[in-house]
């Protein structure tokens, strides 16, 4: 996964580190983590029942007798949403609860022991930050441990840990697993667009995939500070899941003109939360779409997730599927550029809401020359 290891960050205070030091010496914030667009006070709540995600049922995906209607469920998730629940998606618990053990379990190593996992020059793998460019841009409050996982043989396996023990075994197991459920939602969404099932499955072929482990210290001014910038995802498709129970999800959803935060609770145990990346925004010709989404800080509380990135092939056409062009389908929506290049401008755009993707919509002015 070349984008992964051609694109640094410049190396930043351990945030854990400094949650604790914070906490115990009542030092204040540094500057750099204070955020006049933290305290969004317009937020939806999570317990407005009307505002909740959509839920779908891989099994019911699977069934021939449920098949069409939870398809058409999962269609009308990708377009008026860009975000969905999904559960009964079959990775077995033990998969699930090995991998949260494990992750909880490297964050709660010594800062010395982490840190020789930590990223390489020109490289997001390993431990550390992602998107930081400057001396004088506004930081996150969390840290961050990304790997590549698939192609196998793509694998830095000497910034996998050795500790805990069960470590590489746990993140192997979950790859393979949240590769097939990914392929299975591949093809119910090519279904859900019109184009014929393996339209999908050609372009993210062998699955590139890669996991951003995310720690969130509490942080006693969380209004004041902001875990993970607005942004949308430069996937396919990510697959979240909450390593433990301390919601901070917030989305922007599709259609609302007050630019509203939605709160989005924890799911049900093992439920992971899905959300549909720039990339199949673009292959969709727009039909899907990418939402924004930020993560926010618990005062008191920790918050652990762990995001899993498919992408597709490094030959790859990041543009919109020739079946929705032509006749009977219209124009482009999106410009049309190679895999490799795609990535590049995303990770020069930093994290910038949307403004990457909106930069490579084609405006209908111009759809006719």
């Amino acid at each position: 996964m070349a984008h992964a290891r051609t694109t640094g960050s410049l190396p930043v205070a351990n945030v854990q580190a400094l949650a604790q030091t914070c906490k115990d010496s009542d030092q204040q914030i540094p500057e750099r983590y204070i955020r006049a667009d933290a305290n969004a006070e317009d937020v939806i709540s999570m317990n407005d029942s009307t505002a909740a995600i959509p839920t779908i049922d891989l099994s019911r995906l699977l069934d021939p007798q449920s098949s069409d209607e939870e398809t058409t469920k999962l269609g009308s998730a990708c377009q008026q949403w860009g975000f969905f629940q999904l559960i009964n998606h079959g990775v077995p618990e033990d998969v699930i609860r090995d991998m949260r053990k494990d992750i909880a379990e490297f964050f709660r190593l010594p800062l010395e022991t982490k840190q020789t996992y930590s990223q390489l020059p020109n490289s997001i793998e390993g431990y550390g930050q992602a998107f930081v460019v400057s001396e004088e841009q506004n930081l996150d409050w969390a840290d961050m441990f990304y790997l590549v996982l698939r192609p196998g043989e793509s694998r830095n396996m000497s910034l996998w840990p050795a500790h805990p023990p069960s470590f590489r075994n746990s993140i192997d197991r979950y790859s393979s697993e949240t590769a097939r459920v990914a392929g299975c939602l591949f093809e119910f969404m090519a279904k859900g667009m019109g184009v014929r099932p393996e339209s999908l499955h050609e372009r993210f072929q062998d699955q590139p995939q890669g996991i951003r482990m995310n720690y969130y210290p509490p942080c006693r001014e969380a209004d004041k500070v902001v875990g993970l910038s607005p942004h949308t995802d430069a996937a396919g498709l990510t697959l979240l899941l909450q390593v433990n129970d301390v919601p901070g999800l917030q989305i922007r959803r599709p259609g609302d003109d007050d630019g509203r935060w939605l709160a989005v609770g924890a799911p049900p145990d093992g439920a992971f939360i899905v959300n549909i990346g720039d990339i199949l925004e673009i292959m969709s010709n727009g039909k899907y779409r990418s939402v924004e989404h930020r993560a926010v800080v618990n005062p008191d509380m920790e918050r652990i997730s762990a995001a899993v990135f498919h992408r597709p092939c490094q030959d790859a056409v990041v543009g919109p599927l020739p079946e929705l062009l032509g006749e009977g389908g219209g124009d482009a929506r999106y410009t049309s550029m190679g895999y490799l290049e795609f990535m590049k401008r995303y990770y020069s755009a930093k994290l910038d809401g949307r403004n990457h993707l909106d930069g490579l919509r084609i405006q209908p002015s111009s759809q006719n020359v």
